[in-house]
């Protein structure tokens, strides 16, 4: 994209962000959903579409123009990000890299427009962090297919219109192996959803458990027109994720900043603003010089993304350090605040409960770990770390 279209997009975003999502915070915690305004607005500005293809209705955005608009998008509360972020991301992903001109035409469209939302099904009570342990089935019955098992913890499935699902399609085939992906809508026969889960923090941004029983698809609808394409198409929507919710962590450490360097030059002890005191100011420090770091870090991935370079040590690398370190930030922003920090009113003790998830979707920081070392294995790390 022009880099003048580019700054306009992302102030454009920056400005609603700031301006209309951020003072509605408190109210979308108390109510636990984004006011349709907000939405409508959304949509109308092209976020249910900015990383989907141009050809579609899409902006088209590549993975280091997506980091710079998350970082924009996670200086408000993470809910308004997940509103549209699977149309983009994990769910949308999908039928850009793997499915047939058909589905594409079909649903790529009204994605990107905002006039249905997609969700990623995916994780299972025994298939979290390791899909390959998935056990929803999906058996071929004439010119259909029969998907029974359940899903938990899916973003947007209250709201969803339509399920990408990953089910396995060869009940012999052992880990990631068998495993297929299917175009489901929710008001299917045999989908059940359940009410949305009550969690820690991230309020407004639904998840919900999803049953399927006995559930009958078109053959039509299996993504790509051929089974076991299913851990591919997930792993490469998981990766590019991945680069996204970093830099999502980036903005919300951001935003943690600068609450934390407000509060510090008002609040006063002993007479003075505690912006005086040097361990504060260390905190401060250490906050900034972490942030700076992960931003680097997350768009240097993502060129690197772009450039076919580097699509799985990168991606692991930015979203285990970045989210990692949005912890510690959220960590110092309430130590700094104090007695405030704990209060539910201060921003700061929203994010820090915000924080918490960010180390454990789009795969643990365990999992990352192991995904960074089985690239240093195979010798990843070399161009990457040749200066």
């Amino acid at each position: 994209m022009d880099k003048e279209d580019l700054n306009a997009i992302l102030g454009t975003v920056r400005d609603f962000v700031r301006e209309k999502v951020v003072p509605l915070e408190l109210e979308i915690e108390a109510d636990d959903v984004i006011p349709d305004s907000i939405i409508e607005e959304a949509a109308h500005m092209g976020l249910f579409g900015w990383a989907l293809p141009q050809e579609f209705g899409g902006l088209g955005l590549n993975a280091y123009e997506d980091a710079l608009l998350a970082i924009e998008l996670g200086y408000t509360t993470p809910a308004f990000r997940s509103v549209f972020g699977t149309n983009n991301g994990i769910a949308g992903q999908v039928l850009v890299n793997y499915g047939t001109p058909a589905q594409q035409q079909d649903w790529l469209p009204r994605l990107a427009s905002g006039e249905v939302i997609a969700s990623f099904a995916l994780t299972e009570p025994e298939a979290g962090s390791d899909p390959s342990g998935l056990r929803t089935r999906a058996q071929r019955a004439g010119d259909d297919y029969i998907i029974s098992g359940s899903k938990r913890f899916i973003t947007n499935a209250e709201a969803s219109d339509v399920l990408v699902v990953f089910a396995r399609t060869d009940p012999e085939a052992a880990g990631s192996k068998g495993i297929s992906v299917f175009l489901v809508p929710t008001s299917a026969p045999g989908v059940s959803i359940g009410p949305h889960d009550r969690k820690m923090g991230q309020a407004g941004a639904w998840t919900s458990e999803i049953h399927f029983d006995g559930v009958r698809v078109p053959a039509a609808n299996l993504i790509g027109g051929e089974e076991e394409k299913g851990f591919h198409a997930a792993m490469a929507s998981l990766n590019k994720g991945r680069l996204h919710i970093a830099a999502i962590c980036v903005g919300q450490a951001i935003r943690i900043l600068d609450e934390s360097v407000a509060y510090a030059q008002e609040a006063k002890q002993g007479g003075e603003p505690i912006s005086r005191f040097q361990l504060v100011q260390a905190m401060l420090a250490e906050m900034y010089t972490d942030i700076a770091a992960a931003k680097a870090m997350v768009l240097a991935s993502s060129e690197r993304w772009d450039a076919e370079i580097d699509r799985k040590l990168g991606p692991s690398s930015s979203k285990l350090f970045a989210s990692e370190m949005l912890a510690r930030v959220a960590d110092h922003g309430v130590q700094i605040q104090g007695g405030m920090g704990y209060m539910r009113e201060s921003a700061v003790e929203r994010f820090y409960r915000h924080a918490r998830l960010f180390r454990i979707y789009e795969g643990t920081s365990e999992i990352q770990k192991l995904v960074i070392a089985r690239q240093l294995f195979k010798g990843a790390h070399t161009p990457v770390l040749d200066f």
